[in-house]
């Protein structure tokens, strides 16, 4: 059990038969009437994200929820094929429990958030930047590069990334996987 001051983002609760994560949350207090505090929660297992309120102080239930370090395998008919690091034991996982899938690539380590007590996995959390080599970009045109003007560029893995007008084919590059954006080329 926690109240509403142990709030932190990354939290995990049991409410309502699910487990959600707060995403976001804000402490008000208004000038009349009680103090109260307003949370975005992420459901783990649908994805859905819903706002709720609680009231100053208000008990809530907390979920165990661990990280486990796991190797991304290969994918087929039964899903994403993960191998855990320490006891070699593998798993698969439907693609909808992973945000952004089409930026993993073979061999990848990835963070898998299991629920402790009755061993599901809820989610797969990827590295926060991934290096991707460019398969195909087209060339960019000479003296077009006084403004920030992008193309797309399609990475190793398929996944169509907007790349500034200097970035080539063949080139590896930092791809931000929170918001599937280009970072930076890897030297």
């Amino acid at each position: 059990m926690a109240t509403t001051a142990d709030f932190k983002n990354g939290l995990c609760l049991e409410m309502n038969n699910d487990i959600f994560s707060i995403v976001d949350f804000q402490h008000v207090k208004p000038g009349k009437g009680a103090a109260f505090v307003r949370t975005k929660l992420k459901s783990l297992t649908s994805g859905k994200v819903l706002d709720k309120t609680f009231n100053a102080g208000e008990k809530v239930t907390t979920a165990r929820v661990e990280k486990r370090p796991h190797q991304f395998l290969y994918t087929d008919d039964l899903g994403y094929h993960f191998m855990d690091t320490e006891t070699f034991e593998q798993m698969p996982i439907q693609e909808k429990l992973i945000e952004r899938s089409n930026l993993m690539k073979e061999g990848q380590m990835v963070d898998i958030l299991v629920h402790a007590e009755t061993e599901t996995p809820l989610s797969v959390e990827l590295p926060p930047f991934v290096e991707l080599m460019i398969t195909y970009t087209e060339p960019g045109i000479k003296g077009d590069t006084a403004t920030n003007a992008l193309k797309p560029a399609t990475v190793e893995t398929g996944a169509t990334i907007m790349v500034p007008l200097f970035v080539e084919q063949d080139t590896m590059i930092k791809v931000d996987t929170r918001d599937g954006s280009y970072s930076e080329r890897v030297k």
